[in-house]
């Protein structure tokens, strides 16, 4: 049985590397990139089942990046990480099914991409 590959995108390299530790149990990681367009193009190239996305970035944030990819007809689940909960509700109206608080990632972030891959919403909470 084939498990499900992600592309994560993020401008922090040490959060990409720590997503990827996370998700490694359970999932492939068949690609990462730094901003918005950049993650764009990393889905295009591999479409994956599932895109892992950071909301704050430069040049393009996540929220418009995925804007972009539901207008290009992209179905594919997207979980959005932050450290802002304010951006949640703009994030999920871009078409995320998902949002992860980068203070609960080692928490959340299995458990939002698999609730993703099942079709269902997640937002995790903001731990102290």
């Amino acid at each position: 049985m084939r498990r499900p590959r992600i592309v994560l995108v993020d401008d922090l390299p040490e959060m990409i590397e720590y997503c990827r530790d996370i998700l490694k149990a359970g999932y492939d990681v068949v690609g990462t990139a730094a901003d918005g367009q950049s993650g764009i193009a990393a889905f295009e190239a591999r479409q994956p089942d599932v895109l892992v996305l950071d909301i704050s970035m430069p040049g393009m944030d996540g929220i418009e990046a995925a804007r972009r990819l539901r207008v290009s007809g992209c179905r594919a689940p997207i979980v959005f990480v932050s450290s802002s909960l304010e951006r949640a509700a703009a994030a999920m109206e871009a078409g995320g099914s998902a949002f992860v608080a980068k203070s609960r990632i080692a928490e959340d972030l299995l458990f939002a991409v698999s609730e993703a891959l099942a079709g269902r919403m997640f937002v995790s909470g903001f731990g102290k």
